[in-house]
């Protein structure tokens, strides 16, 4: 199973591996918790809830969620998106994700890293790929193909997609 948890009192922590794209925020930030070298790796009781809550929310992905006292973590009052340096889009706000296939809901999330890279093998989410294909962003601002275009098809092919 992709996602484990791990229990204490009120608070259960939840891992997502298919989501961890491996900043190692959460071990620079609380060691005493989050330690590769232990088994289980994420100790719930090697600090407070308050401190393993405040690290969970720097978790850019939405690999590590909680719940506590039953409740969700709260969604961030705005919706925020940052590129990441050669990486994936971030993303986070009242997250909900649709196939555009089939219109079902693949997240509903607070926190995401969204694949820019195209390589990503569990699309439309990141799972650093972009680090094996050595991704770089295009540069910021006018782009040849932009500079010469005629019309919005000659930088992107017309898609059928209809506005709600």
């Amino acid at each position: 199973m992709a996602t484990r948890s791990y229990e204490k009192d009120d608070l259960t922590v939840f891992w997502d591996s298919t989501r961890c794209i491996h900043t190692g925020i959460c071990l620079r930030a609380l060691h005493s918790v989050f330690n590769l070298k232990k088994r289980p790796w994420v100790d719930v009781d090697g600090a407070d809830a308050d401190q393993i809550i405040a690290t969970i929310h720097k978790c850019p992905t939405g690999a590590l969620r909680y719940t506590r006292g039953g409740e969700s973590e709260p969604a961030p009052e705005q919706t925020t998106m940052v590129p990441m340096h050669d990486g994936p889009l971030l993303v986070r706000g009242n997250l909900r994700v649709l196939d555009p296939e089939t219109g079902g809901v693949l997240a509903e999330e607070t926190r995401l890293a969204l694949c820019r890279c195209g390589k990503s093998e569990n699309e439309p989410f990141c799972d650093n790929s972009h680090r094996r294909t050595h991704f770089t962003e295009a540069p910021h601002g006018e782009t040849a193909a932009r500079a010469e275009a005629q019309s919005p098809a000659d930088i992107c092919p017309p898609q059928d997609f209809q506005l709600e």
